[in-house]
């Protein structure tokens, strides 16, 4: 999913802020506002609840406890790459959010496995019993 998840995210939902950047850039690192800082309102993007508990523990502490996400992208040079970069970062986590991860079903070691496992610990103890000083008696 390219760009469909964030097309339809509603415009109230996402504020979006500049910030003074570190990192590449040289002098004018100092004088042009190149880091971008997204603020989601999720309470307005109507997820479905698992999604959006899916979305709260993915976004740790990047999630606010009025429930706004805070996505800051300062790799870039340029401001508009920053803003790319944000925008695939939040797309990215709500896809995985989106994704449902598959049940497990729980299984049980067949009786013959049981006795595997134990005739191995068995012979593995006497291997070990072996190693220790001979008695003299």
């Amino acid at each position: 999913m390219a760009n469909s998840d964030i097309t339809a995210i509603p415009a109230t939902a996402i504020e979006e802020r500049h910030l003074a950047g570190t990192g590449p850039g040289g002098q004018n690192v100092n004088k042009v506002a190149t880091a971008v800082q997204l603020r989601v309102d999720v309470l307005a993007l109507d997820l479905a609840p698992p999604v959006y508990r899916r979305l709260r523990s993915l976004a740790g502490s990047r999630m606010t406890a009025d429930g706004t996400l805070v996505l800051t992208a300062r790799n870039h040079r340029s401001q508009e790459a920053n803003r790319r970069a944000a925008m695939a970062r939040l797309e990215e986590l709500l896809e995985k959010a989106r994704h449902r991860p598959a049940r497990r079903i729980k299984t049980k070691p067949s009786r013959a496995a049981k006795a595997r496992r134990v005739d191995s610990k068995k012979v593995r103890g006497q291997v070990k019993k072996a190693r220790g000083k001979p008695r003299l008696d």
